[in-house]
């Protein structure tokens, strides 16, 4: 299996955890969102770009901004429909300023 090539992303979340506070944290599941996945949701969603420019701003091809898109999707309507916990974390990313675009 070919090693996953960096992605370049620009918002660093810091510690965030999302929880549905209509369970017990004992009881409670959750999914764990990787950076690029949040980062791909944030460009796409929030600041409306297009995956061709999402794909050029982060460095890797257009087919994979559709295929984390669609797992970003996925774990999130997951947690929203199965009442998880959301965590976001870990990824193959490497951090960069706005002013290195």
């Amino acid at each position: 299996m070919r090693p996953k090539k960096i992605r370049w992303v620009m918002c660093e979340p810091g510690e965030r955890c999302f929880r549905p506070q209509c369970k017990q944290e004992k009881d409670l599941q959750g999914v764990v969102l990787n950076l690029d996945e949040f980062e791909v949701m944030r460009l796409f969603h929030l600041a409306g770009y297009d995956q061709a420019k999402i794909a050029k701003q982060m460095r890797i091809h257009q087919s994979t901004i559709s295929r984390i898109l669609n797992s970003a999707h996925k774990k999130v309507t997951d947690a929203l429909v199965n009442i998880k916990a959301i965590k976001i974390e870990g990824g193959c990313c490497q951090i960069v300023g706005k002013d290195r675009k």
